[in-house]
């Protein structure tokens, strides 16, 4: 099918940006969209804490969906590039994750490119599962449910993420939900054919991949790294099950949908959910549609 026509009229009233990336104008510009409070989707409570992990505070936003005795916890990690994003623009993702999934969902406002170099942001999202799992009474923890979910670069964090956890012996992950995640920071255009397909014309553009991550990469983050590009893991046997959802339009498309053929490979229980007519961010950018407003129940099955 082609691209959505609401999507295509939202691309097609957006100004074409000149010149370098600037990260403090495009965070600015950002927060200026972020929806009013009074006007964001209603839950039992939402909370600013901060987690205690080893790399020191850091800042998350926990959002319950209703009052329990004790609750299954999602761990949720933004996209934007690992230099855009905060617990404010992706407010509504973690809001619309929490009402559908019944979950207690834990944002992690972990450190971004270029300001802090290469693993920092990494860690603190590690970190944050860690102290989920290891501070059970924080957050009222069940024992049982710890998944983790992200959208493009949050996607990546969560597959490096699930790996970490595997090499610690740290095995109370049980699920991961990746939303068009970047996996593969290589970004040679004959790697994956959607590279190619979906270079123009469908908001992000193959062009403009290697100057969004490059703030990353230049803060020591080596795409041949399983850290950074975790398609290039070698051993994916014992991971969680994932969820891999992907845009049809999205130049990203095939390496998700890539690592979710070496999971199955592996053993790992995986499902890949191509979204017709969407390009890359339609989770955060075009949720209000209900034809991808469906990912979040999609979601919500696949953690029941």
């Amino acid at each position: 099918m082609p691209l959505h026509p609401e999507i295509a009229k939202v691309l097609a009233s957006l100004p074409h940006p000149e010149g370098p990336l600037d990260p403090k104008v495009m965070r600015a510009q950002e927060e200026d969209q972020v929806a009013a409070p009074q006007e964001r989707l209603a839950l039992h409570a939402v909370e600013d804490l901060t987690a205690a992990t080893p790399n020191g505070d850091v800042p998350v936003r926990v959002y319950t969906p209703a009052v329990a005795d004790s609750y299954g916890v999602l761990v949720y990690l933004h996209g934007g590039a690992f230099f855009l994003g905060s617990l404010e623009t992706h407010d509504h993702v973690a809001r619309a994750l929490a009402r559908e999934t019944g979950l207690r969902v834990v944002a992690v406002d972990y450190r971004l490119a270029p300001e802090n170099v290469f693993p920092a942001g990494l860690d603190d999202c590690y970190g944050v599962v860690r102290w989920v799992a290891e501070r059970p009474e924080a957050l009222a923890w069940n024992g049982e449910t710890l998944a983790l979910a992200g959208d493009s670069s949050g996607g990546t964090f969560v597959a490096v993420v699930a790996g970490m956890a595997k090499d610690d012996g740290f095995d109370v992950i049980t699920q991961q939900v990746l939303f068009y995640p970047s996996l593969d920071l290589d970004f040679d255009i004959d790697r994956y054919a959607s590279l190619r397909e979906n270079a123009v014309g469908y908001g992000l553009e193959t062009a403009g991949l290697k100057p969004f991550n490059a703030f990353y990469i230049n803060s020591g983050a080596d795409p041949a790294d399983p850290r950074v590009s975790p398609i290039k893991r070698e051993d994916l046997t014992g991971l969680p099950p994932a969820l891999i959802i992907t845009g049809e339009f999205d130049p990203l498309r095939d390496e998700g949908e890539r690592y979710g053929e070496r999971l199955l490979a592996a053993g790992v229980e995986a499902k890949v959910s191509r979204y017709q007519g969407a390009g890359h961010g339609f989770v955060q950018h075009f949720y209000w549609i209900p034809d991808y407003y469906r990912a979040f129940a999609e979601t919500a099955e696949f953690l029941a």
